[in-house]
């Protein structure tokens, strides 16, 4: 007899999370699996504190529309099988025109507008891989891959990555017309 695995949806996940045993975790849910991830670094927490703030002084400045952070869930697929994923970002932006209405306690239902991940040493290249596709497929717009290690951001769109060293202009593009920053401004000095 063979036994089906059973996988978590992104509902049992919310459910889950909210238990007392996960409280001191940080959990992603990936194809159906629960994924721990590391608790942030000192310097992935300035980098992030950073790049959010610019951003979300932009956003808040015009009312383009909202900006979380600290890992907030964005479910980025619904599986038939039960295989569902809801990813935590470091940064996001939704514009007005796609934010719930009124906000709820329950995960964002796709992807966000702007996604930006802050890489810590003990990110795999594959996850991160992985991660911008799932974004990419649940249409996100622009991702940041942020690179503390070496002051650097790669910007991810549906039609290729381009990477931006410290001199170089990180531009919100379409996703946020007129925003622009130098990489360099991200990382401390």
């Amino acid at each position: 007899m063979v036994v089906q695995q059973q996988y978590i949806t992104a509902d049992r996940f919310l459910e889950m999370v909210e238990q007392p045993q996960y409280q001191d975790h940080v959990l992603e849910l990936v194809e159906g699996e629960l994924v721990e991830m590391s608790k942030p670094t000192w310097i992935h927490g300035l980098v992030t504190m950073r790049l959010a703030l610019k951003i979300a002084n932009f956003v808040d400045a015009r009312e383009l529309g909202a900006v979380v952070v600290g890992d907030t869930g964005f479910v980025l697929e619904r599986n038939a099988y039960g295989r569902d994923t809801v990813r935590g970002l470091d940064i996001a932006f939704v514009n007005n025109e796609r934010l719930p209405t009124p906000p709820d306690y329950t995960w964002y239902e796709t992807g966000p507008d702007l996604a930006v991940e802050v890489i810590s040493p003990n990110n795999k290249t594959s996850d991160t891989h992985l991660k911008v596709t799932q974004l990419l497929n649940a249409g996100t717009l622009l991702i940041w891959v942020v690179y503390p290690e070496n002051c650097s951001v790669v910007a991810h769109t549906s039609s290729g990555a381009k990477t931006l060293y410290e001199e170089d202009a990180l531009s919100g593009e379409d996703v946020l017309p007129g925003f622009e920053l130098r990489v360099g401004d991200i990382f401390p000095s």
